[in-house]
């Protein structure tokens, strides 16, 4: 007998919670719990990526109160089973990733089992399961930090993945906590199309995507997603931007290397059209990126389209997710540090695709959007897809 299991999918960069914890802790909380309300899963999987923040050494205490909040919250009491897992283990530089999943089961919910990696098979889930600290030797969760040669030229820093294995009434999923490179320069990303970063992030994830699919576990349908940091293409988005305005570069006396470039407009008394530097993207008509969900712009954010044979996402109907500014008056402004993209996203295989019920018979349908548009939710909107996953019963 087929059988419908109500699923949350939710994806957030966390880095920017740790710094003004009380400013934006709470108000980024109950967007949450709204969001859990009002969509009644029966299973709900978090992933967050920078645990901690940039200051992680300082901050770590914070994220784990930051968990322990949701995991013993009220609004969670419903929910009988978790598996938490979060890599804080920073001592281990070679190894970590600040990836933290946290999965809730509702108490509706009766058949489910994780995977253990090490014997191969599945065990029914029961109680609480929590892992905070080191992750190296926990059976029901495969982590890795990506190679050093992943980034050639680049700090190396905590990206990785994160992959838990899961049997929701006889139908199996791989759900994979993601974090790839981000663009360390405006002004590099702007040389080529694609950029240099675009490139990494592509070699990174095309891994994950083949560590997925190879032979070592039985290939599975997955959810993949993170922060992928994918960009929008940034050499054509700024032509496409500055057509009608003429460019001034600025050049370090030292090395004659470009250290800003600015876009005046012809006609309009030379006004500042756009000005880049390696961390500022000052656009004067910041409304484009909001207007219409910045529809305009999604011809742009090409990252995905190398791996459409290998997965799926719904239609993005939201403005970009990241850089918002973090000061909690101003929760829908863009900060000017980036070109505004939608790093956050939540990917498929066109197996687990298949599984989503789209017959919408009884008012249940697909929801692909970010939670806390209008509220500080820190520098990433969360993400989140909301759906109905057929399984079986036998």
């Amino acid at each position: 007998m087929e059988t419908f299991t109500n699923v949350l999918l939710v994806t957030a960069n966390v880095g920017s919670l740790f710094n003004n914890v009380d400013e934006i802790q709470s108000g980024w909380l109950e967007e949450l719990y709204k969001t859990v309300r009002k969509y009644k899963p029966q299973f709900i999987g978090l992933h967050f990526q920078e645990v901690g923040g940039k200051d992680y050494m300082v901050n770590m205490d914070k994220a784990e109160s930051f968990f322990c909040n949701i995991e013993s919250s009220e609004e969670m009491k419903e929910f009988d089973r978790t598996c938490i897992y979060v890599d804080t283990q920073f001592q281990a530089e070679d190894s970590f990733t600040a990836l933290g999943s946290m999965y809730f089961i509702h108490k509706t919910l009766k058949n489910i089992y994780h995977y253990d990696f090490n014997v191969k098979d599945f065990k029914a889930v029961v109680g609480q399961t929590k892992y905070v600290g080191s992750l190296d030797g926990v059976a029901t969760v495969e982590k890795e930090k990506f190679p050093k040669n992943f980034w050639p030229d680049f700090k190396w820093s905590r990206k990785g993945y994160m992959r838990t294995r899961w049997l929701i009434h006889n139908q199996g999923l791989d759900l994979v906590n993601i974090h790839l490179f981000h663009d360390a320069s405006n002004l590099i990303a702007l040389n080529s199309s694609p950029s240099i970063y675009s490139a990494n992030r592509k070699n990174a994830l095309k891994y994950v995507i083949n560590r997925l699919l190879d032979s070592r576990y039985t290939a599975m349908p997955f959810f993949l997603f993170g922060d992928f940091n994918f960009r929008l293409d940034t050499r054509t988005l700024v032509q496409f931007l500055t057509i009608e305005a003429d460019v001034v570069k600025d050049v370090k006396d030292s090395n004659y290397e470009v250290e800003r470039i600015t876009f005046e407009e012809r006609d309009n008394d030379r006004q500042m059209l756009l000005q880049i530097e390696e961390k500022l993207f000052e656009y004067v008509h910041q409304a484009v990126f909001r207007e219409d969900n910045g529809r305009a712009l999604l011809k742009y954010d090409k990252e995905v389209t190398p791996f459409l044979d290998a997965v799926r996402e719904e239609d993005i109907t939201f403005p970009p997710s990241y850089p918002y500014s973090e000061d909690h008056h101003k929760p829908r402004q863009y900060m000017n540090t980036r070109c505004p993209a939608w790093c956050d996203r939540i990917l498929m295989s066109p197996t687990a695709n298949d599984f989503i019920n789209r017959r919408d018979y009884d008012g249940e349908g697909v929801f692909y959007n970010t939670i806390g548009p209008n509220v500080c939710m820190g520098d990433h909107k969360p993400v989140f897809l909301s759906f109905s996953l057929k399984t079986n019963n036998h």
